[in-house]
């Protein structure tokens, strides 16, 4: 049958259900067990000698077997699956006759003792059970699996419906992120929240969403980053603060890219980035022992150890080792580009130097760092938010975590001088009127805020979308959101 046939048949059931004087939909229902509990509560009774506890469960019907005058229903919550026994002797004809109007992927109640069957299946003797909700269109594969991509994307309550490992996969996450908060939160840190829409997309360099606000009559942007609002917080006097929150970049949809993902942002004043890097050790190995209950995850045909401490790699020894190229003997701009241009890459006429030594990192470095690694010590040009490395001019104090082939956290010792500040701003203007989009634009409340006195700070942003793909053991960033955005679905 088509889907329009079989909706039909069990939109019938509907109002067989109701000519029975039976809602179909009830505001309501009390259990007094999930699954999980029930069996527990029948274990426990089994150990103590006690008699079989009455218990009423709920949950989607997942299996249904009849075998001449009784039925197996197979019920599903989100603590697990568990057997009730319907006999026609102990419902009585009419509620038995009545079963014949449930299918799979509705939501029934049911009341009763537990038993054992005769090969030891915990099972639920039922007195009574009552329909909570009629599902009009069937589930997928009939509780086989749901094995396609596009719909386990676009459908996700179908995917979590019937993928146990889904449905794990994303409780793990939630452990991530919990254990990632406390660990914050037993080291002084204090959670803040501060705005989505924001006059300025500051923060980082990537382009944005706009918005126009009626009211106010200006046009407003999606945050792009959390990183001025919590450093203006420095300035006010906290000294130890973090957020967990959306961001939004106008950016590609790709295997590592959703437009709106998750970010921890942290900042610790008298702090540089040094400590950062203790303290991003500390918290990964931290979330990953809580969730995992291990620092050895595997990945692929192999396993990244988490284990600290981690190496430190400076940015121009990294792109030596991996393509040959010394960028500081490249600082010509033209001299860089036909280096790269030799290793293969395509290399678009209008970027600039320090675009050039990106993409030399994201393409040959990035993509070949299994381990836990790094890379610090950056160009001034790529980080301009940076304070400057005593000793090593044009270099600043920033490092990025890179993790099975992939940035996780990006971090530094933080400018507080608002002079120099300004200047880097205006740098990033020059670049950008020269065709670079995206750059770190100014902001110039924020550089009120710094003329007040920002202390020396270290701040860290770790990509928690990523950091759960490294520790699941995924490959693609829509495995690990609930609802990743996806190109509108073109007619069948």
């Amino acid at each position: 049958m088509d889907i329009e046939q079989v909706m039909a048949q069990r939109r019938a059931k509907v109002e067989r259900w109701r000519a029975r004087g039976v809602d179909p939909y009830p505001p309501r229902f009390r259990r007094s067990h999930t699954a999980r509990e029930a069996v527990a509560a029948l274990e426990e009774a089994e150990r103590t000698g006690h008699a079989p506890p009455r218990v009423t469960v709920a949950g989607r019907i997942v299996a249904m077997r009849q075998m001449g005058r009784a039925t197996f229903i197979d019920l599903r919550d989100a603590s697990g699956r568990l057997q009730t026994y319907h006999r026609l002797d102990v419902l009585g004809e009419e509620a038995y006759a009545a079963l014949d109007d449930l299918d799979l992927g509705d939501i029934v109640g049911v009341e009763g003792e537990m038993f054992r069957t005769r090969t030891g299946e915990p099972t639920v003797q039922a007195r009574a059970y009552s329909l909570l909700c009629k599902a009009l269109r069937a589930p997928p594969e009939k509780w086989h699996g749901l094995q396609d991509t596009e719909t386990r994307y676009r459908q996700r309550y179908l995917d979590l419906m019937v993928n146990d490992v889904v449905r794990e996969r994303f409780r793990l996450r939630h452990r991530i992120v919990q254990a990632v908060r406390r660990y914050l939160d037993e080291r002084g840190f204090l959670e803040v929240e501060t705005p989505v829409l924001q006059p300025h997309a500051g923060g980082a360099a990537a382009r944005p969403f706009v918005t126009y606000h009626n009211a106010l009559e200006r046009h407003l942007y999606l945050r792009i980053a959390l990183e001025l609002y919590l450093k203006r917080l420095l300035v006010g006097g906290y000294e130890r603060v973090y957020e967990l929150g959306r961001v939004f970049r106008n950016e590609g949809v790709t295997a590592r890219h959703n437009p709106e993902f998750t970010m921890l942002e942290a900042y610790q004043a008298y702090a540089d980035y040094n400590d950062i890097m203790e303290l991003t050790e500390g918290m990964v190995a931290y979330a990953t022992r809580e969730a995992l209950g291990s620092l050895q995850v595997p990945w692929g045909d192999t396993v990244i150890d988490l284990t600290p401490p981690w190496p430190r790699v400076p940015l121009r020894e990294a792109i030596r080792q991996h393509t040959g190229v010394d960028i500081e003997a490249h600082r010509d701009t033209a001299a860089l580009r036909e280096a790269a241009a030799a290793l293969g890459l395509a290399v678009d006429p209008s970027w600039d130097w320090p675009k050039l030594v990106d993409e030399l990192l994201a393409n040959f470095v990035e993509p070949r760092t299994l381990q836990p690694t790094f890379i610090i010590d950056y160009p001034v040009e790529l980080s301009p938010l940076a304070k400057a490395k005593p000793g090593a001019p044009g270099l600043v104090e920033r490092f990025e975590l890179f993790i099975a082939g992939r940035e996780v956290a990006n971090a530094y010792t933080e400018l507080n001088d608002p002079t120099e500040q300004r200047q880097r701003f205006q740098e990033q203007l020059r670049r950008r009127a020269a065709g670079q989009e995206e750059v770190e634009l100014g902001d110039e409340d924020f550089l009120v805020a710094l003329e007040h006195g920002m202390p020396p700070a270290g701040g860290l942003g770790v990509g928690i979308d990523r950091l759960v793909m490294v520790l699941t053991g995924q490959t693609s960033i829509r495995e690990v959101v609930l609802f990743p955005a996806l190109r509108e679905k073109g007619p069948a």
